[in-house]
């Protein structure tokens, strides 16, 4: 006897309490599903259900052992799906996407802290824009992902939305006060210097948008996939990137944008898995990755942001 299909019968005529309908259900025809039924009572020796012209109504004993078939049939999709994931050799391993220029401490941080949480599995770290991550989410050759906002989340599970303020990254002679805070409008004339658009097209018409309505309309947008290039374009001494917080280098300091009005929104994504233990691994990932995101790349919940601050623009900008 099919032990497994003769419980699904089971269960999904407890949950109908109607054979006709159960058997819709099931895509077969009642006199077979009632001899399944009458199969199943006879192997376990117990009566099911009790059955009237009228009605249907489990017994006690069937009631007994309702959850216990449900938990059966949970188990048994559990196989089928490990099953899967081991033909796919996708066992033992969480595969996720990451933004290129998410930085090399915060990359060994993550990975870091995954294994101290997951010793037993292994993280599979890939370096991928927002866009191909969705891709790669939907089609089920990610795991999760860290994307930035906005982006086509249908379909995806979305952990904490995280705000990581952007600054300007600027030529060490346009700046004598490597504390002072900018204004983007005092941006006029720079070339802006971003990551590419096809990476996270989103956010990167977003940024331009918000530089626009701060008075900051760049003569030249350069793409920079490599930071290494980004900062080659500013120290050029034409261009200017908006970054988040980085340290300074030879001919290049970082300086707070006034009012903070430029920020990646940032969360992890993932696609909701069937596996209860796939489940927990993603959980244990966007956990871990939410973490790292707050502790070592700056970021903050974007509810618990602080209100923008509106200053008066300074006659003379900084670059005057």
């Amino acid at each position: 006897m099919n032990v497994v299909g003769h419980l699904r019968c089971f269960v999904i005529v407890a949950e109908e309490l109607h054979f006709g309908r159960a058997a819709e259900r099931l895509g077969m025809a009642q006199p077979p599903l009632s001899q399944r039924i009458q199969r199943l009572e006879r192997e376990l020796g117990v009566r099911l259900f009790d059955r009237t012209s009228r009605r249907v109504e489990l017994t006690a004993p069937g009631r007994l052992l309702l959850d216990e078939a449900r938990d059966i049939l949970t188990r048994v999709e559990r196989i089928y799906s490990v099953a899967e994931r081991a033909r796919r050799g996708e066992v033992g391993t969480v595969r996720a996407g990451v933004p290129s220029d998410l930085g090399g401490p915060i990359v060994a941080a993550l990975i870091a802290a995954f294994r101290d949480r997951r010793p037993d599995l292994r993280l599979d770290l890939r370096e991928t824009g927002t866009a191909g991550q969705v891709r790669a989410l939907a089609e089920g050759a990610l795991d999760a992902g860290v994307v930035r906002h906005p982006c086509d989340s249908r379909d995806l599970e979305l952990g904490p939305m995280l705000a990581q303020p952007l600054g300007a990254l600027l030529p060490s002679a346009a700046s004598a006060d490597r504390h002072a805070e900018v204004h983007l409008a005092d941006l006029h004339g720079l070339d802006l210097v971003v990551p590419p658009r096809e990476d996270a097209p989103g956010a990167h018409d977003d940024l331009l948008a918000a530089c626009r309505r701060h008075g900051y309309a760049p003569a030249a947008v350069h793409e920079a996939r490599h930071p290494q290039f980004a900062l080659g374009l500013v120290l050029a001494g034409t261009a200017v990137a908006l970054v988040p917080r980085t340290d300074d280098s030879a001919g290049a300091t970082w300086r707070p944008l006034v009012g903070g009005p430029l920020a990646w929104r940032t969360s992890c994504a993932w696609r909701r898995a069937r596996d209860p233990e796939h489940a927990r691994a993603i959980a244990d990932f966007t956990a871990v990755a939410t973490a790292v995101l707050r502790t070592e790349a700056g970021m903050a919940p974007l509810d618990g942001a602080p209100a923008r601050r509106v200053v008066p623009r300074p006659s003379s900008g900084f670059l005057a």
